[in-house]
């Protein structure tokens, strides 16, 4: 059994994430170590083996919803410095390439095209009026004097200020970089899933493989798949029976 276990762990295989792929037991007798090999072992690694893979999927889905909350935002922030970015160069005479815009940037596009109806059309470096929120349900309104920087979230309460292309440039590729490692977080569950499968369905075919040896060799009351409560209970229904 243990030559067995040796070759299995050699020609493992993983993932690309280093996850490892479940062996499937072609050959019940061979793995367990001939028809007189003990199942005890085997079952308890295929067990401790199947809650490795259940744990690392809680620990992803866990990854993938906190990656499901942080894309929209960086999205959003994204969307809001392309915005300022815009402003910019237009308040400083720059061309600007028309791109088809987002349903939030068109709405920032119309509170500009509103700005420029009140009669502040030309006039660089005008205040900008927005709004800004102070809970879930209130908002205040709020006038920014655009410099050409804009500060950034970076975490622990640290914030700083980038110019607008190098905050697209970051904020481009920390998106990139979240949206893949969703899209690997969502390719391991699925792989984890599969691996959980095969375990369950090793599991079974060994504790099949037993009841039928034994049940050959007149032992099927002495099956290791019966618990200690069920045995006894079979014990105590054979001495009625004498």
């Amino acid at each position: 059994m243990a030559t067995a276990a040796s070759s299995s762990k050699g020609q493992m295989e993983t993932n690309p994430r280093g996850i490892p792929k479940a062996p499937f037991v072609a050959d019940v007798e061979d793995y367990v170590g001939g028809k007189d090999g003990e199942i005890q072992s085997v079952m308890k690694k295929f067990e401790e083996t199947t809650a490795k893979y259940r744990y690392m999927e809680i620990s992803l889905q866990q990854r993938r919803k906190a990656l499901l909350g942080k894309i929209p935002d960086m999205e959003q922030t994204l969307q809001v410095v392309n915005f300022l970015q815009i402003r910019r160069k237009k308040s400083l005479g720059e061309e600007v390439e028309e791109e088809k815009l987002s349903d939030d940037e068109d709405d920032l596009d119309d509170l500009e095209e509103d700005d420029d109806d009140d009669g502040t059309k030309g006039k660089k470096e005008e205040a900008m009026k927005t709004l800004f929120e102070l809970n879930d349900t209130l908002y205040a309104e709020a006038e920014i004097n655009e410099n050409g920087e804009v500060g950034l979230w970076l975490g622990a309460n640290i914030m700083l200020m980038y110019p607008l292309q190098e905050a697209i440039d970051l904020l481009t590729s920390k998106l990139s970089t979240a949206k893949k490692s969703h899209e690997e977080t969502v390719e391991d569950l699925e792989f984890l899933r599969e691996q959980v499968t095969v375990m369950e369905v090793n599991f079974a075919r060994v504790h099949n493989w037993d009841v039928k040896r034994r049940r050959e060799k007149g032992l099927i009351g002495q099956q290791s798949g019966l618990l200690p409560s069920q045995r006894e209970g079979k014990d105590d229904s054979d001495d009625e029976r004498d």
